[in-house]
């Protein structure tokens, strides 16, 4: 098990209030837990974009899985001067990112879709439009799972590359070390093996969510010490209070 664990390094952004699960856990065990982003997004400039030939007025429809991509899509329009007809349908991942399109939009005023929470979901209101040539914007490093639903449902689609992933730059971290480093994408890991080459894990404890982060860990030749989802911790907040509960006895 190790050293005993007082300090972790969350790397995603930090959330807006102090009602969140690392602020509990660190309270609860007297920790210190930070927050910094290993990865950003950065959008691609509509030249690079006009490279793929793909002309957004040819689309009733598009489909917005964040508020990344529909932030997004909309720089893409207002910088290749596109202006978007009050009759495109949005169809959103999620009731949050269909809100979020009032940044946008006379919200009343449009065709905007969504599901409960996954793409799932989202597919039932899809399928009522099969008829439509669907666009969607997403990032370079992607889920494919909703490209595989809209193949086996045979739906028209064009995938849409406008914005990507990049490493941080963390080297203002060179000489910080924290007990626990929790990562929840295989994009985070690259992060750390491009701005730390020499890494030595040693005492470190390495964190993962889900299976493809787990996976990126141990292609990296490290160690993987936290698992998170599991069925005995569906969180990973409840995996680091398990974990921390063995390693801080006595």
């Amino acid at each position: 098990m190790g050293t005993k664990v007082k300090s972790i390094l969350v790397t995603q952004v930090k959330p807006e209030n102090d009602k969140n699960p690392y602020v509990d856990l660190a309270k609860k065990f007297n920790l210190k837990v930070d927050f910094r982003p290993f990865i950003q997004i950065e959008g691609i400039s509509a030249i690079d974009f006009r490279k793929d030939k793909i002309n957004i007025s040819e689309f009733p429809s598009v489909i917005l899985t964040s508020r990344n991509a529909a932030d997004h899509f909309f720089r893409m329009c207002a910088e290749m001067r596109i202006v978007v007809p009050e009759t495109m349908k949005y169809f959103c991942v999620s009731e949050s990112t269909a809100y979020y399109l009032q940044k946008f939009v006379v919200y009343r005023k449009r065709k905007i879709f969504f599901g409960k929470q996954t793409v799932f979901d989202l597919m039932d209101v899809i399928k009522k439009h099969r008829e439509d040539k669907f666009l969607v914007p997403c990032t370079d490093i992607h889920k494919q799972d909703i490209f595989e639903l809209l193949d086996e449902e045979k739906i028209v689609y064009s995938k849409a590359v406008i914005y990507k992933t990049v490493a941080s730059d963390l080297s203002d971290l060179a000489n910080v070390n924290y007990d626990v480093l929790v990562f929840f994408s295989p994009s985070g890991i690259k992060s750390l093996t491009k701005n730390f080459p020499k890494f030595k894990q040693n005492n470190t404890r390495i964190a993962a969510f889900g299976p493809t982060t787990a996976q990126a860990v141990l292609d990296a030749g490290l160690r993987l010490d936290i698992q998170a989802p599991i069925p005995a911790a569906p969180s990973m907040t409840m995996a680091l209070e398990q974990y921390i509960k063995k390693a801080n006895k006595g």
